[in-house]
């Protein structure tokens, strides 16, 4: 099955080209709740000392005031990525006044939609897009559901290592073309095989019962205060975590055939009315609950487990920034935050991160059918939910194997 990659890997080694891997670019974004000292949710502002949370280009918010986000500059080392991160966790702890950065992804103590403050980013136009962007998600899928942290990983292969890859594969597109399409293979493989990720890194087997509120569910009791799954991974990446169910429901689903395929398909989700949005309204009573009405805000509303990625310039879009210069980097979005590491992710993590983005490129990678996509989920849900539960069985090519 996996005779080609072994070929493209062994044919880079006997040419001596695997030095090439050391220029990649690595980068991590950690998101992390504040929490005062009974657990709850912060209340309090993103803490001035920490700057703007619209410019600050390492120290952000994603969707609340207190969920804070720490972004990396792009590194060659993985060395250098974790002693950035580390250092700008550092800095923020100083800048904290009774509170701490929650160690998990799933929150705890959710006091109701009303405790999750939707992040502020000033009165500029980009600053209340940002946050009426952030109003219209509470509308749609609630807050709670957007309180859940997690761990990016960035990373892009150097030019040298792309010349060296389309001259052995007997490339004669464009160079960027060549990427592109070298990307989205990667893409789509990550998916087939992605499943792996809550596998072996999913933190998340348990939730605190004030995240569901009343809400009936299927998962078992694990004492007064917490729901689990005996043999759950990461409950982040299943189906009481942020996913696009409405967008599947109506048709909507981004297409990994091609570069085109994927920046068509959002750009049709984002143009595309949605009936039951249009029922919340976009300016009511003299404020904006949402951006529009269409099946998507904008092309980051869509989730997924990762994502192809090109530098914006200035306000432009990111189907935009992809469709003018290809891309430039991938973005893996599956990772739990790591309860076991006082960052949150790893040395041993990164290092098979990175390994297994190059088995994603180097593996044989057709287009995924629709069949193949309902294995994909299908395989994810049961990793998230029961990946730790003996002789459990995955899909693989329409056969049942053992995970």
């Amino acid at each position: 099955m996996y005779k080609q990659a072994r070929q493209r890997l062994q044919r880079l080694i006997d040419l001596k080209h695997s030095h090439l891997m050391r220029n990649s670019l690595i980068g991590v974004e950690k998101e992390t709740l504040r929490v005062n000292k009974q657990g709850g949710i912060a209340q309090t502002p993103h803490p001035r000392r920490l700057g703007s949370a619209l410019t600050h280009p390492y120290i952000t918010t994603d969707y609340s005031e207190a969920l804070t986000e720490l972004i990396t500059p792009p590194f060659y080392t993985i060395r250098d990525v974790l002693d950035f991160l580390r250092d700008t966790q550092q800095y923020v702890y100083q800048c904290l006044d009774g509170e701490y950065l929650w160690a998990t992804s799933m929150p705890c103590v959710v006091a109701g939609e009303d405790s999750i403050r939707i992040a502020e980013y000033g009165h500029s136009n980009a600053g209340m897009m940002k946050h009426v962007y952030r109003r219209g998600l509470g509308y749609r899928y609630g807050r709670v559901m957007q309180s859940i942290a997690g761990v990016h990983f960035n990373y892009s292969f150097p030019i040298e290592f792309w010349e060296i890859y389309a001259e052995l594969e007997g490339n004669r597109m464009p160079m960027q073309d060549f990427i592109s399409e070298s990307y989205m293979a990667l893409i789509r493989n990550l998916q087939r095989f992605g499943w792996l990720i809550p596998y072996l890194f999913g933190a998340s087997p348990a939730i605190c019962k004030s995240f569901l509120g009343a809400q009936p569910t299927s998962l078992e009791e694990f004492d007064e205060n917490s729901y689990y799954q005996p043999y759950a991974t990461s409950l982040r990446m299943g189906d009481i975590g942020y996913q696009n169910n409405k967008e599947n429901e109506h048709g909507i689903k981004a297409s990994y055939d091609s570069l085109q395929a994927y920046v068509d398909s959002l750009s049709c989700a984002i143009s595309t009315p949605c009936e039951e949005y249009e029922k919340i309204g976009v300016l009511v009573d003299g404020e904006y609950r949402q951006l529009n009405t269409s099946i998507l805000q904008i092309e980051n509303e869509y989730y997924s487990t990762i994502r192809p990625k090109q530098v914006s310039k200035g306000n432009e879009r990111p189907t935009v920034a992809l469709r003018r210069r290809g891309i430039a980097y991938v973005e893996l979005r599956s990772l739990d935050v790591n309860a076991f590491d006082p960052l949150g992710i790893n040395e041993r993590q990164l290092y098979f991160l990175e390994c297994f983005l190059l088995f994603c490129l180097l593996h044989d990678s057709p287009v995924i059918s629709p069949d193949e996509r309902r294995a994909i989920d299908d395989n994810e849900l049961r990793a998230a939910h029961r990946g730790r539960e003996p002789d459990l069985k995955l899909t693989r090519a329409s056969q049942s194997i053992t995970l």
